[in-house]
């Protein structure tokens, strides 16, 4: 939220701002909530990407965990700054992880096995260049929500061809935290005139980064599940100090 106040950083930069006041508690950062509340994305991505490798999972989860805390330091960054250098640095991995996400939900019906990812590596390499020189607005959103909306159809089959009821628990709670994240990133962004005159801010952006962290964790436990599934890896859904769901395989002794 602009409120006109110099910093280390300079002038506001970005295209959009949200609705927390401006280096209310350090001239280094800009909107602390929204800067701090990442770091959980961060911790959540890490824990899977230590799953993955221990396990010898394929190498697309590694990928997709490491995205995950790309995308939450690029954020980071954004929100501690609000300059256009560092929006572009938290937008553009936001739409490569998308397009990760699509080639793990399709890839295993691909016929062609070059082609998609040849297409989404170019798709996601103009897509940076473009959106470096363009400065996307309602425009970025828009394809941003185009891209999740191509990954749903995929998640919804993968939900009911499968049986175990921890996993089914596991797209359940991706759901949830998606329509309660979004619920609270729609608040923040349209209620913000009346939301600044209350006595606590209820930071809805901050809370949409804490669900989208849980979020991201669900969404690729569930499909780690799924996929070893698929490669007969007999997986089960455990629980990190009883908490905390992650997926256990036990592979064939010829893999």
């Amino acid at each position: 939220m602009a409120d006109g106040i110099s910093s280390f950083w300079g002038p506001v930069t970005s295209t959009s701002e949200c609705c927390e006041k401006n280096y209310a508690y350090s001239s280094y950062v800009a909107e602390f909530y929204n800067t701090i509340s990442n770091i959980l994305a961060i911790l959540l991505a890490f824990i899977g990407l230590v799953n993955a490798i221990r396990q010898r999972f394929e190498k697309r989860f590694t990928v997709l965990h490491v995205s995950n805390m790309i995308l939450a330091i690029g954020s980071m960054l954004y929100h501690a700054t609000l300059q256009r250098l560092q929006q572009q640095g938290d937008e553009t991995p936001m739409v490569w992880e998308m397009l990760l996400y699509m080639y793990i939900l399709y890839s295993p019906d691909w016929h062609y096995r070059s082609t998609m990812p040849t297409f989404l590596f170019l798709y996601g390499a103009i897509f940076a260049v473009v959106h470096s020189v363009i400065r996307f607005g309602i425009g970025f959103k828009v394809h941003y929500v185009i891209l999740c909306l191509l990954c749903i159809p995929r998640m919804y089959k993968y939900y009911i061809h499968t049986n175990d009821a921890s996993a089914k628990k596991l797209a359940k709670l991706y759901v949830a935290t998606l329509s309660l994240g979004s619920l609270c990133w729609f608040s923040d962004r349209v209620f913000c005139k009346q939301i600044s005159s209350w006595p606590i801010n209820p930071q809805g952006h901050a809370l949409w980064h804490l669900l989208m962290g849980f979020n991201s964790y669900f969404a690729n436990t569930f499909l780690m599940f799924c996929r070893a599934q698929q490669r007969g890896w007999a997986p089960k859904v455990v629980y990190l100090m009883g908490i905390l769901p992650y997926v256990k395989i036990e592979k064939p002794k010829t893999q």
